[in-house]
């Protein structure tokens, strides 16, 4: 199993430890087809980027495409902000994206007060080890869920990390609608019971490394050996063996913008 592609790093302008240039050239050096660069939302409260700073954001992600000479993509790792489904990159936004990932995290500005569990409810039951509710496991699939019907998102990142939900009802989601479930190899976010349940349900993959710094971009180790001793379907992940993924925003952006 070879990585054709790594949809998933972030730099210094949220909380990575390098500069685009720097991701990139890794990129190529370790034979990648092509990177995205994906910071996390606007509405992260200390690691999001900056509205103020996206023109140079794009500008520097186009300067490094160019350098050397594969393709960047202009990403976000954007926020579910409540269970409504809002997320943190906007319509107005679309055009000076390429792809569109988001997941939950945890210090965000919510969309109500209530939806302030999605992120520190779950956290902290999770460091406590207490069980999680049911409302909460409903609350938060319902975020999922809707922030992938409401919104043209390509990759839902790590669920269950940090957080509670009802993945084989998000993975059927992700299903219908055409959004890859991130297998991240950065954090194992599924049980192996969990995550051959997501494979039963005939969703797709991508297997990403979360890179936060040059020398884990590219890494799939930690994912491979997951998706080894579950048996998850090589067919079934698509950027690996040569192969990318058909990517929904790209569509969406073709047929609405």
């Amino acid at each position: 199993m070879k990585l054709t592609a790594d949809y998933h790093t972030h730099t210094v302008y949220s909380d990575g430890k390098n500069t685009v240039l720097e991701n990139v050239l890794r990129a190529k050096e370790i034979g990648l087809k092509e990177i995205a660069i994906t910071e996390h939302g606007f509405s992260h409260v200390w690691f999001g980027l900056r509205r103020r700073e996206k023109e140079a954001y794009i500008r520097e992600i186009r300067e490094a495409e160019k350098q050397a000479g594969i393709p960047v993509l202009v990403g976000m790792e954007s926020n579910i902000r409540g269970s409504s489904g809002l997320c943190d990159l906007k319509t107005e936004d679309y055009a000076d994206f390429d792809i569109y990932l988001c997941g939950i995290h945890i210090v965000i500005h919510y969309d109500k007060p209530s939806d302030f569990r999605l992120g520190w409810g779950s956290y902290l039951r999770g460091e406590m080890n207490m069980k999680p509710s049911p409302k909460l496991i409903k609350k938060t699939t319902e975020a999922y869920i809707n922030a992938v019907k409401k919104n043209p998102v390509d990759v839902v990142t790590h669920i269950n990390f940090q957080c509670f939900a009802d993945a084989v009802e998000v993975a059927k989601c992700c299903r219908d609608y055409g959004t890859y479930v991130e297998l991240s190899a950065k954090k194992n976010h599924f049980t192996d019971e969990e995550l051959a349940a997501v494979v039963n349900t005939g969703v797709r993959f991508v297997i990403n490394s979360d890179a936060h710094s040059i020398d884990r971009i590219g890494d799939c180790a930690l994912a491979e050996e997951q998706i080894m001793r579950v048996g998850v379907p090589l067919d079934r992940i698509d950027n690996i063996d040569g192969r990318v993924p058909s990517f929904r925003f790209a569509e969406y952006k073709r047929t609405h913008l």
